[in-house]
């Protein structure tokens, strides 16, 4: 069955009716899902087979047979190591309908459907005893319900639940213990993502509104890959602190934790690095840790995984600390969410509540976009850019979402400026300008909306339909945008689309089979975007522009621009010129290296079209891939086709 669904293009502006499976939302989710990062991730699934097996065999050493329940099996994977480890019966609880069907698939064809009982179901529905769906209660509990900030998938009244109503008294648990570790810093480049710093503006200093200057910003857990954030670019205040630690009994009620620690050196004391450990046996001798990169002795043993990252949090207001200082940390959670406040020993310790946002700035800017509004060599291109085209006499007409350019063009010395978002205020401008020539017109662009580089191609659209205001000789800034495309190397990011095949000598090809069928729904012809500062990469390719949209006309009506090239993966990204001789780039912010290193912009996501399949470059033109590049007016979005090709 078909319906009709109304869905907003982000590109250009308007309200889109199209057809749509019913079966859509779930394909998307099990195409964009983490489950093949989980299967690809050796560490991962290496410790928990040892804590499986060391739980296993503890429970049979007491004489009792081993009676496992798995909540979140996924695909079985962790119910069948405990059946391969000597457990007598496993039930696998799965609420999510396509991977229950998948965990069955995957059970039968490793011949173990008479061992594990797969339910369909939230494991706080799940019910025991005659004609329930289990028989008895278990003695191993079994899950992976964590996320980077370890309870966020609610894992905490998952496991209350479970020790209260479906778990023996004394059961063994994998893993047994979860720990935290947070350490305060001074890091003004992540800082720059959670507050508006004062910009300078010819001779100006602006200042933030003191609702923002007050505001506690977003409580929400930043997750990063923390080992592209390079250690000297922070300094430690505090050591290393194991600020809480979860095992039985569980319990999901709200609850506070401080470590008091001296300060081991001075400064502004900013933003909490977080990540877990999880103890798979009772002794901590088999531990997962999702600790970055350099804080290991040899980097080349770091785990790199994407379905668990680290976690940055932003105390509510930055403070002084000083070398020597007796501090207490503090982390406080509820069902779902960590938050911290920092307190001088010398102060009288109080209840800190969960921050929220009061000036409404955090709420509609993204914490990569206040990044972006604090970047000052960005801030200084726009500047120079409005210098080079303003005049006494200019009227401006801004079209981006919360934007400073128009506060810009008014301290440059433009006689009138309007600022155009989009929002329900957008009529309320065009009314006030309709009756007003526009000698410029300027967008960074950005727009709240965007998702992919080239969805801030809705300046132009804007831009199309505002022709009406601007006068014959009107400046347009930026006068156009360049899509840019590369064939990139990812050190680690194609693992999220490889399939698996076997993991850990299980067979798990219906869960690619599955992915596959879902990529090829749609997501497959789709771009994913990523922020691929967090994803190293190599180009195989010097960066190519491959279209350019001409901002001073107007949108074209009946045509497609299109361009063929040969890759076997591709970045995508806008690049702006605002003026002859001033541009911005979305995506790569230098040069490629020799070697293909790349530098990417940390505000920006950029474009990814992963090839159908991983293939090996010979470094010329022998193999390759083929593509089509295809944009499309009417729809307002970049299209891409792949297809093998070689050439001798």
């Amino acid at each position: 069955m078909k319906t009709f669904c109304g869905r907003a293009n982000p590109t250009t502006g308007a309200l889109d009716w199209v057809e749509e499976s019913e079966e859509y939302d779930y394909h998307q989710e099990i195409a964009r899902s983490c489950y093949a990062d989980m299967l690809h991730d050796k560490d991962r699934n290496e410790k928990y087979y040892r804590g499986i097996r060391a739980a296993v065999e503890r429970v049979k050493a007491r004489g009792e047979q081993a009676v496992v329940l798995d909540i979140g099996t996924g695909t079985g994977l962790l119910s069948m190591m405990a059946v391969s480890a000597g457990a007598d019966y496993c039930y696998a609880v799965e609420v999510f309908r396509p991977m229950a069907e998948a965990a069955v698939c995957i059970v039968e064809r490793n011949g173990f459907s008479n061992k594990i009982k797969v339910i369909n179901k939230h494991s706080t529905e799940v019910t025991v005893g005659l004609g329930g769906d289990m028989e008895t209660r278990a003695n191993i509990l079994i899950t992976e319900l964590f996320d980077t900030e370890l309870i966020g998938e609610g894992a905490l009244p998952s496991y209350e639940h479970a020790h209260l109503h479906l778990m023996q008294e004394g059961c063994e648990a994998v893993p047994h213990r979860a720990t935290v570790y947070a350490q305060l810093v001074q890091a003004d480049q992540l800082w720059s993502w959670a507050q508006l710093q004062p910009i300078e503006v010819t001779g100006f200093k602006l200042l933030p509104p003191p609702a923002v200057r007050r505001c506690a910003g977003a409580p929400s857990v930043c997750d990063i890959q923390l080992s592209q954030v390079p250690p000297e670019s922070f300094t430690p205040l505090s050591p290393l602190c194991t600020i809480m630690e979860f095992s039985k009994p569980v319990s999901s009620t709200p609850q506070s934790h401080s470590c008091r620690f001296v300060a081991q050196a001075s400064g502004q004391a900013q933003v909490v690095l977080s990540w877990w450990d999880i103890d798979m046996d009772p002794k901590g001798t088999i531990v997962c840790t999702l600790a970055p990169r350099w804080t290991y002795d040899n980097p080349r043993c770091y785990p790199w995984r994407d379905h668990w990252m680290q976690s940055v949090y932003f105390l509510p207001a930055e403070e002084r600390v000083m070398e020597g200082d007796e501090c207490s940390l503090t982390v406080s959670h509820d069902d779902y969410s960590l938050w911290f406040s920092l307190q001088q020993i010398s102060e009288k310790e109080a209840v800190v509540s969960r921050p929220y946002c009061t000036c409404q700035a955090h709420l509609v800017w993204t914490r990569p976009r206040f990044g972006e509004l604090n970047d000052t060599q960005r801030t200084d291109c726009y500047v120079r850019a409005l210098r080079s085209v303003l005049k006494a006499d200019s009227v401006c007409l801004g079209v981006s979402d919360g934007s400073l350019l128009p506060i810009f063009a008014h301290l440059l010395g433009a006689n009138k400026v309007y600022s155009l978002e989009s929002s329900g205020l957008s009529k309320q401008i065009i009314e006030q300008v309709g009756a007003i020539a526009v000698s410029v017109l300027m967008g960074e662009p950005y727009f709240s909306t965007s998702l992919l580089p080239w969805h801030s191609l809705f300046f132009w659209y804007s831009r199309t339909a505002l022709a009406r205001l601007l006068r014959p000789d009107a400046v347009i800034l930026p006068q156009c945008g360049i899509l840019y495309i590369v064939a990139v190397e990812f050190q680690d990011l194609w693992r999220i689309r490889a399939p698996c095949g076997t993991c850990q000598g299980f067979d798990v090809r219906p869960m690619d089979k599955m992915i596959q069928q879902s990529l090829d729904f749609r997501e497959s012809r789709e771009a994913e975007p990523h922020a691929l500062w967090e994803y190293p990469c190599r180009a195989l390719t010097p960066p190519y522009p491959v279209m350019t949209f001409d901002f001073t006309q107007l949108v074209p009506e009946d045509h497609v621009l299109c361009r063929s090239g040969l890759c076997h993966g591709v970045v995508l990204w806008m690049e702006y010129q605002l003026t002859d001789h001033v541009t911005v780039s979305t995506g790569l912010m230098g040069p490629v290296t020799e070697q293909g290193t790349c530098h990417w912009s940390p505000h920006r996501k950029q474009g990814v079209y992963f090839s159908p399949s991983p293939w090996d470059s010979p470094g010329d033109s022998r193999a390759a891939l083929s593509y089509s590049l295809t944009f499309e007016p009417s729809v307002g979005d970049i299209r891409m086709d792949f297809c093998s090709t070689s050439t001798l």
